[in-house]
């Protein structure tokens, strides 16, 4: 099999000013797109952050979860089962440190259904994205079930219940990789000067737009304008795996008027990214990494860096476009005239 590569256009946006517990920076992000209208767009989410405190981003929590499937002879039998195993959380972690130092076990989630088990193990893996290391890891634990539970039966390594690459409840619930918030005041004047638009509109938009048209189109625990544009531009970029927008992009965008300023939010409950792993060895990869500031010795604060960025532009992106939707003319504009001019 012939490996070719494949180019996408790509442009630096920003620089975005962004407040963490771990640092503050103005940053310039490298977005790989054929929608070429995310990077003015975007860009002019970076320049309001430039005119203010800034973007603060928290990370609420962080796990890459597996799921197992495994059949009991019966519900009595499977409930004992999950309760063992409940108990032996320390047992399963001396087991997955034998063969990774950096996998943690940190908690497990059971759902029963008649005699069928589902499984969800959420992981701690450092630098990684994690997907090869908690299927690893949960394949150690299958040979422990198996081994000292004779009355229990293998069924599936992945069970649907992770939820890897698919839209679900539970991810939104629980959180998927990295669970962040981004968050951002804007001040009245600027909402009029550089967005030429409100407050007021933009808070209205986002309630019917995004939230109720979100409950109208039966969305699962998502309301946001274009989130999987921002996220694949940044994951095409730097390397991730790009089906990871699926439940990536399953995020709510928050606003709220407060005195003389717009209260502007993204909450993401599974941002999956990585600095290591498969794809990250490109040189392009590498670079952009790179300039991020996402390769350093200190292990797992280059994801997390990683992360907080990525929930910062995917902020910028949000604000931009509900404000140019204010205007019912200007996103057709802005189309029209970076997408069909003459190369």
């Amino acid at each position: 099999m012939k490996i070719q590569t494949l180019n996408i256009p790509m442009s630096f946006i920003g620089p975005l000013k962004i407040n963490t517990q771990s640092f503050t920076e103005e940053i310039t992000v490298p977005l790989a797109t054929y929608e070429t209208t995310l990077w003015p767009s975007t860009n002019r989410g970076a320049k309001i952050s430039r005119l203010t405190e800034g973007i603060n981003v928290n990370i609420i929590q962080e796990c890459m979860t597996r799921s197992l499937l495994v059949e009991a002879n019966s519900s009595l039998e499977a409930q004992k089962f999950c309760n063992q195993l409940q108990n032996n959380i320390i047992v399963l972690q001396q087991i997955i440190s034998k063969y990774s130092s950096f996998t943690k076990l940190k908690k497990i989630h059971t759902k029963i259904v008649a005699k069928l088990i589902y499984l969800r193990f959420e992981f701690y893996t450092g630098e990684a994205a994690g997907h090869n290391m908690t299927t690893l890891a949960t394949q150690h634990i299958m040979e422990y079930i198996l081994k000292n539970y004779i009355n229990i039966k293998y069924i599936s390594l992945s069970a649907n219940f992770c939820v890897d690459k698919k839209n679900s409840a539970v991810n939104s619930i629980l959180g998927r990789g990295k669970s962040l918030i981004a968050e951002m005041n804007i001040p009245q004047d600027i909402c009029e000067r550089i967005l030429r638009t409100s407050m007021d509109q933009i808070h209205e938009l986002n309630i019917k737009k995004n939230l109720l048209g979100s409950i109208v189109a039966g969305s699962i625990a998502s309301a946001n304008a274009h989130v999987a544009n921002i996220l694949l531009a940044i994951y095409l970029s730097c390397g991730q795996d790009s089906a990871n927008i699926v439940e990536g992009s399953q995020a709510i965008t928050y606003t709220e008027i407060q005195i003389n300023s717009l209260y502007f939010s993204v909450t993401l409950p599974n941002i999956i990214v990585g600095t290591v792993g498969n794809g990250k060895n490109s040189l392009d990869a590498q670079n952009n990494l790179l300039h991020l500031g996402c390769v350093k010795e200190n292990i797992g604060q280059n994801s997390r860096r990683l992360a907080c960025i990525i929930a910062a532009t995917v902020l910028c992106g949000e604000l931009s476009l509900l404000a140019a939707l204010t205007n019912y003319k200007e996103l057709m504009r802005g189309h029209l005239l970076f997408e069909r001019r003459k190369q």
